[in-house]
């Protein structure tokens, strides 16, 4: 806390002296004004005898003169010019939060990126490739391991959250770093972005439910505030991959693309590269986040926020290890037997571009414009297809009662759209067995056929086996002579 001395002590007394004196001539003045305007009425200055069309007599009042409106600055101190360091303390005692989502294909350098932009080893890369591999590792079935290798691979892309508190100056940042493990690493990558726009609508979710709550004091605000994409340094356009994951997710979050190891590529590679990918996503209609203007901000701002915006996307190389550069400095970057590449230098890589508009200069640009912007549409289409509509026409008071209704009707329409999905899913899971049974009783009824034709035959064939033993009887009956028959006890 800083100390205040008496000079300033005296001013402020000085300036509170000043506006109260101000403010009783103020009054006197207004006094004064009412009591000649009190004096003329008595004294009859109106117009008495002014005669009206019927005879009549009425009173006209005097004309009024034309209201001006004067503007003027404080000549004494208020007070309220301290406002932004009260919101100064208010930000160092709450804190701040950045929730991050970081989406790639495995091998461009994500965690040393994130490492390397807060300055702090968040994740252990080495860790990082051990615990892909266990998660991937997998105990399979000897019988069911040639039905496995038949059906095609599916992406199986996790959600990896890392949080962790960081500080710097005395301000403290809650970190929340989001992965998604396995994304893009799949041979078949169908649907492999549902997980993630999942992920995404469910913390929307959890913050609308938490907005609907009585008591609102703790809400945890845990919405992606942006999106790192790391985009594969082929140095040649968007794949189909690329272009349909930016058009699912540029609504619900801030998208920044970001060329992975871009020291592999050349400096006129990087720049063709920059236009492909520009215009690629324009074609597609995807937005990206940009740096906004404010009519207060001066030329220099401009111009910097204008050079950020000419950079997107940006092509970046990460490392936390120092380098000594030929004239002895030592610096975070990469060395190769070419020369050394330093991460913080703008003329080797656009790193410093991302930490300012992601961290330095509009990180709560960020924020706002997911609360302010992102959250409200996707709440507003929340809330529009559960059948809510808002009436504009009036303001009304709240009701507890009508408050509680409209909860229950809530709750009613997701329990509604939750028994039509149930019912939909039931009807698609009858039907299906609805066909299995009806081809498993046709496959029956033609094995029963079968079976009987079959049976029919031999019938028919042992008839005609039994008739010939019988003929063939009679007739060794007839032709052989009958011998009498011997009695007595030994025949």
């Amino acid at each position: 806390m800083a100390t205040v001395g008496h000079s300033e002590v005296s001013d402020a007394l000085h300036h509170d002296d000043a506006a109260e004196l101000m403010s009783n001539s103020v009054v006197k003045k207004e006094d004064d004004d009412f009591s000649v305007a009190e004096s003329s009425i008595v004294n009859g200055d109106y117009e008495k005898d002014a005669t009206k069309d019927d005879g009549t007599f009425g009173q006209v009042l005097p004309e009024q003169p034309t209201m001006k409106i004067i503007e003027r600055k404080i000549s004494g101190y208020v007070g309220f010019a301290n406002l932004p360091k009260q919101w100064h303390r208010k930000s160092i005692r709450r804190g701040f939060s950045l929730n991050l989502l970081c989406v790639g294909k495995k091998g461009l350098g994500k965690t040393t990126l994130i490492n390397t932009l807060f300055n702090q080893e968040l994740q252990d890369p080495a860790s990082a490739k051990v615990d892909d591999q266990l998660a991937n590792l997998k105990l399979e079935d000897p019988e069911k391991a040639g039905e496995a290798q038949e059906t095609p691979v599916k992406p199986k892309v996790q959600i990896n959250t890392i949080s962790t508190t960081i500080e710097e100056n005395g301000v403290q940042l809650a970190l929340n770093v989001i992965d998604a493990a396995g994304f893009g690493d799949a041979i078949d990558n169908t649907d492999a972005w549902e997980p993630i726009v999942r992920e995404i609508d469910s913390r929307f979710d959890q913050y609308l439910d938490a907005e609907n709550r009585i008591d609102r004091t703790s809400i945890q605000d845990n919405r992606i505030h942006a999106c790192v994409y790391f985009i594969e340094p082929s140095g040649h356009c968007l794949s189909d991959l690329d272009l349909t994951f930016c058009k699912s997710v540029h609504e619900k979050c801030n998208l920044i693309p970001v060329i992975a190891k871009s020291d592999i590529l050349t400096d006129e590679e990087i720049e063709q590269f920059k236009i492909v990918i520009r215009s690629q996503l324009q074609e597609a209609g995807v937005n990206l986040f940009e740096p906004p203007h404010y009519s207060i901000d001066d030329d220099e701002t401009v111009k910097s926020s204008k050079s950020l915006s000419s950079k997107i996307p940006f092509a970046v190389v990460g490392s936390t290890k120092e380098v000594a550069t030929p004239d002895g400095r030592q610096v975070r970057g990469r060395q190769y037997p070419w020369g050394i590449i330093e991460v913080d230098n703008a003329a080797h890589s656009d790193f410093v571009y991302l930490r300012d508009l992601l961290i330095r200069h509009y990180l709560e640009e960020l924020r706002e414009r997911t609360s302010n912007v992102l959250y409200e549409h996707y709440r507003s289409e929340k809330l529009s297809s559960l059948g809510i509509k808002q009436d504009n026409a009036v303001f009304k008071e709240f009701d507890p009662t009508m408050r509680q209704k409209e909860e229950k009707q809530l709750h009613e329409a997701k329990l509604a759209k939750l028994e039509s999905e149930m019912k939909a899913v039931f009807q698609q899971k009858v039907s299906e067995k609805e066909k299995k049974l009806q081809k498993s009783e046709a496959e029956l009824f033609a094995r029963h056929k079968e079976m009987k034709d079959k049976l029919t035959k031999q019938l028919k064939a042992l008839e005609d086996k039994k008739r010939q033993i019988e003929m063939s009887m009679a007739n060794q009956a007839n032709n052989s002579p009958i011998q009498p028959k011997k009695k007595g006890f030994l025949r």
